[in-house]
């Protein structure tokens, strides 16, 4: 949308009407919050329809969960997962009648509490739509996944979560490549070779708020992590739904009034809304683009939570890094065959592009081991001669270990359960099984 062209209402003194570039950064993360507002629309229909979605429990009419139902651990539902093998209380995963914890009725609370993440994620949001003015698509797209640097550093001193030397390496790679991938954006731009003419200083400055937003986001995800163990009953379309809510509440009530009062280049303000409004509604192409980004942002979010579903939370990060790619390639596919006005064109620069979108792949693969898809340094020559395979064969221990801890407090449960209910509904049971499941009982 910030490549757009429309009319705000006005015309020239020989009648024709002003026409004037749509560089509305504000207005693109309003846009982005009402998309995902959407999400409280759907989550409505799948509770009164009864409809099988990740993440919410419909009773039937005997009071038994529904089959389906399962709780998505993703960038934005993480808030919402009941981490049962961490829970300090070990009844809580016990099976209870009538559901589970997920069908439990949401507190009030919950949908102010929800409002912190929303608040991180509009400032992220507008630092980086900010930079994007800034800023090819694909290079905007690339410098996001610097993230994961700030996550890693916030988790090791903030959060006191000790991360192993596999991590460091991967995060080592990531800030090769947002060296290289702002230098090209750089050199683009010196060269004369950048599409809109953007100066050097103008990109440096694009390359900043992009990193700045890449930080506010990363203590979004922290905080999201921080609190992921909260036995909160909060699905995730209505997650979704309500951080949009209070994202739209927020961009109205504080994101605009600051952005018309601070001085700019639209009409005398950073970003004047009233402008924005007059040209959104004198301009169909605006207003078109406006949909499709609309219903884009929503499905966006939602396909994040069903790739989890089908897939696993870790190939969901996995494959978001190869983001950059597809968006990269539809760019030049849309400057070459489509329209060179919301393209991406070709320049000498972008080798050395795809050398720091490689790096930032490589370096993404070491950090999320020995998970599924990932690069196992053991000595290899792409390793480039580190074996760390004792961190990951200790890893791969503890999980060995974690999962039979799992199954065997599932057994447990489940046998508590059975001897209590068994018992109640036959005390004429004879004396010797009552015996052994009293044994039973006190070894829970």
């Amino acid at each position: 949308m910030m490549n757009l062209h429309g009319t705000n209402g006005t015309f020239t003194d020989d009648g024709e009407p002003v026409i004037e570039a749509f560089q509305k950064p504000l207005f693109q993360t309003f846009g982005m919050f009402v998309g995902m507002l959407f999400g409280l629309v759907m989550h409505w229909v799948v509770v009164f329809f009864r409809i099988p979605f990740p993440g919410y429990d419909h009773d039937d009419e005997d009071g038994n969960a529904t089959s389906g139902d399962v709780e998505i651990p993703t960038e934005k539902t993480s808030l919402v997962m009941s981490n049962k093998s961490n829970n300090k209380n070990e009844e809580s995963a016990l099976p209870m009648e009538g559901g589970d914890s997920s069908s439990k009725e949401i507190p009030t609370w919950m949908y102010f509490f929800l409002a912190i993440p929303a608040i991180f994620d509009l400032a992220a949001t507008a630092l980086c739509m900010m930079g994007l003015q800034y800023l090819d698509v694909s290079i905007y797209q690339m410098l996001r996944g610097s993230g994961i640097i700030f996550v890693a550093l916030m988790k090791q001193h903030v959060m006191k979560e000790h991360l192993h030397k596999f991590h460091w390496v991967g995060v080592f790679w990531n800030v090769i490549s947002v060296v290289i991938v702002g230098s090209t954006a750089l050199l683009a731009s010196s060269g004369g070779e950048s599409n809109a003419g953007i100066t050097p200083s103008q990109t440096f400055l694009g390359v900043c708020l992009m990193m700045a937003g890449a930080f506010v986001q990363s203590v979004q995800f922290v905080f999201e992590e921080h609190v992921m163990k909260m036995d909160v009953p909060a699905p995730p379309l209505l997650l979704i739904g309500m951080e949009g809510f209070w994202g739209t509440v927020l961009s109205i009530a504080v994101m605009y009034p600051i952005g018309y009062f601070m001085p700019g280049d639209d009409h005398g303000s950073y970003e004047d809304p009233f402008n924005t409004w007059a040209m959104l509604v004198n301009s169909k192409n605006i207003q078109f683009a406006f949909v499709i980004y609309f219903f884009t942002i929503f499905f966006y979010n939602l396909f994040a939570v069903l790739v989890t579903f089908m897939l696993s939370s870790v190939w969901h990060a996995i494959l978001d890094n190869f983001r950059p790619i597809t968006v990269w390639v539809t760019d030049l596919v849309i400057f070459y065959y489509i329209n060179p006005i919301f393209g991406e064109a070709w320049t000498s620069y972008s080798y050395i592009q795809i050398g720091g979108m490689a790096v930032l792949l490589y370096g993404t693969a070491i950090y999320n081991a020995p998970n599924d898809g990932c690069v196992l340094l053991e000595g290899q020559w792409w390793a480039f001669g580190i074996d760390l395979s004792d961190e990951y064969n200790a890893i791969r221990r503890e999980l060995e270990e974690a999962e039979a801890d799992a199954k065997w407090a599932a057994k447990r449960s489940e046998f508590k359960v059975r001897t209590r209910s068994s018992f109640m509904e036959s005390p004429k049971i004879s004396i010797h099984t009552q015996a052994l499941r009293g044994i039973g009982a006190q070894h829970n």
